[in-house]
């Protein structure tokens, strides 16, 4: 890779050393042309080939960066994997960092489950910043502490939900947003893996609701915002809507029932 890079590098130098011979050779050629037109026919030609040349000059700036970070990349990964080991454990293997025998640093643990967990290691325990593959197909990306999903992390289900947002003890717990297969998608708090407190239900035909939640339900007040300009307010109880309702049309025309 560096190589490939030192030889644009070399080639850009070069066509630059071509081009300057020619924007030199032009200038040449006009101190022997009368005709004003081609004159401004060459200076054009000239103006061009020295922006050409200046582009060129940015881009091994850029290439002279790129590889110094690939060279700092690439004794990073040496090193890495120079230090890597592998140890034999009751639930499968893990390849990578190793410290006093323990996993420590950056490593993937092979469990004999078929899961996987790619990420840092603390005290021979997933913790820092990683990604664990189910062999299902879901996979969790994110902060770990303990072993567990605790912090900030997405999870992918292989149906095509996610979630992504806070996490506690492998579970959602916090704030967050739960994106449905179907296109329906709930923004708000979660408390053991549940919606719970405020929170927004965005339904796909333009809808949505705007209120409290309790145990994955619509529990408590709240509006629903209909995709027309309509409005609907009242309290829920299990999902359903209890007592009394209002209804408010855009154009401000109100009827009340009965729940």
């Amino acid at each position: 890779m560096e190589k490939n890079l030192f030889n644009l590098n070399s080639e850009i130098n070069t066509n630059n050393n071509i081009l300057l011979k020619i924007v030199k050779s032009l200038n040449k050629l006009k101190d022997y042309t009368i005709e004003k037109f081609y004159i401004e026919i060459l200076n054009d030609v000239i103006i061009k080939i020295n922006y050409i040349i200046r582009q060129n000059k940015k881009n091994i700036e850029l290439l002279k960066n790129y590889m110094s970070y690939m060279s700092l990349m690439n004794k990073s990964i040496n090193r890495i994997n120079k230090d890597k080991k592998e140890l034999i454990r009751e639930d499968g293997k893990y390849i990578g960092q190793v410290v006093n025998g323990l996993a420590e640093g950056k490593g993937i643990a092979y469990f004999k489950n078929g899961d996987r967990y790619e990420g840092e290691w603390k005290n021979n325990k997933e913790e820092g910043k990683g990604i664990y593959y189910f062999k299902n197909g879901d996979r969790y990306e994110g902060d770990f502490k303990n072993n567990k999903a605790d912090g900030k992390g997405i999870f992918y289900w292989n149906d095509g939900d996610i979630y992504e947002g806070d996490w506690k003890n492998d579970k959602r717990e916090g704030k967050g947003i739960y994106y449905y297969n179907d296109g329906n998608k709930y923004e708000g708090y979660f408390r053991n893996n549940k919606a719970e407190g405020k929170g927004i239900d965005y339904y796909d035909g333009g809808n949505r609701y705007e209120g409290d939640f309790k145990n994955g339900n619509k529990e408590g007040k709240g509006i629903i915002y209909c995709y027309n300009g309509s409005r609907v307010m009242g309290n829920y109880s299990n999902n359903l809507p209890i007592g009394r309702h209002v209804y408010l049309t855009r154009h401000r025309h109100v009827s009340v029932k009965d729940y």
